[in-house]
């Protein structure tokens, strides 16, 4: 399996660094080298927050990404200081519902997806970061379609456990809007 260098960016409170947390799991899952790295401003909610997920297939150096082949971005901000940071022929996924310019490169990968009114239009608002995940996870195949559960499960607390199922049917909406 090829190694996934990821980074996920946009607002506090859109889910940010769960996607990175389903991620890293599902690379534990997977019995995969795995690193995960949160980072939020200091508003939290409403501030920048951005996670870098790495899963490899033998020991990880450094658990900062510098150089992504992923990029999956909530927030105009967020394209404006990654765009430059990824790999020739990298993916790069974007809320368009919230990111109204287009990527400027021409040698990546781009996936303009309407997470966040698909989310609203499903009746799953606050779901959008769980539709991009899905429509990454289908363009990438960084972790297997099987254990996407076995990772939510792991990282939706207890008291939240009603949420599983409209998490599962976001990550499936974002699957088939790329499909």
């Amino acid at each position: 399996m090829a190694d996934f260098e990821i980074i996920i960016a946009g607002f506090g409170g859109q889910g940010i660094l769960f996607t990175g947390k389903t991620l890293a799991y599902a690379g534990l899952v997977e019995n995969r080298e795995l690193s995960w790295l949160p980072s939020y401003g200091p508003e939290m909610r409403g501030g920048t927050a951005n996670c870098n997920v790495i899963l490899a297939d033998s020991p990880i150096g450094s658990p900062i990404v510098e150089r992504p082949n992923v990029l999956m971005v909530m927030n105009t901000p967020s394209l404006d200081k990654y765009e430059s940071t990824v790999q020739p022929g990298g993916k790069i996924f974007v809320d368009s519902t919230l990111v109204s310019r287009k990527v400027e490169r021409d040698d990546v990968e781009v996936y303009y997806i309407p997470a966040t009114q698909t989310a609203a239009d499903e009746g799953l608002a606050g779901l959008a970061n769980m539709i991009l995940l899905g429509a990454m996870l289908e363009k990438t195949d960084c972790i297997k379609e099987e254990n996407t559960a076995a990772a939510l499960h792991k990282v939706i607390p207890a008291r939240k456990a009603t949420l599983f199922d409209a998490n599962m049917k976001a990550i499936e909406l974002g699957r088939n809007l790329v499909k």
